[in-house]
C-alpha cells in the first residue's frame, strides 16, 4: 500500500481498481493531514512512511494547497468499464482541486 500511496502522490491522479482506491484513500488523507501542520516533526513522520522525493512533494507542494480544507482531499470516481481479465470495477482516484 505504501507504493500505491507514493505513486498517487507523485502522479496526483491514478486509475486503479475500486477496492484499491477505497483502501488507499484513508492512508493518503492521513498523510496529507500530517503534512498540513508544516513542522519538522511532520516531515520526519512522512519520511519514515514514504520515499524522500514523495514526502517532499507532499510536504512542500500538495499540503499547502489544502491549508483551509478540513478533510476530503481525495475523490474517487467510478468508471463505466471494468478490467478485462477479471471483471474488477475500475475507478479514478485524484486530489480535489
Amino acid at each position: 500500500m505504501k507504493n500505491l500511496a507514493a505513486n498517487l502522490i507523485i502522479k496526483e491522479k491514478m486509475e486503479t481498481t475500486l477496492a484499491r482506491a477505497k483502501e488507499i484513500r484513508p492512508i493518503v488523507e492521513r498523510l496529507v493531514t500530517i503534512a498540513k501542520k508544516q513542522n519538522l516533526a511532520g516531515l520526519r513522520m512522512l519520511l519514515t512512511e514514504l520515499p524522500k522525493k514523495t514526502a517532499q512533494k507532499l510536504f512542500y507542494g500538495i499540503a499547502p494547497r489544502y491549508q483551509s480544507r478540513t478533510g476530503g482531499y481525495l475523490k474517487i470516481t467510478k468508471m463505466a468499464k471494468s478490467r478485462k481479465r477479471d471483471g474488477a470495477p475500475m475507478a479514478i482516484i485524484e486530489f480535489v482541486q
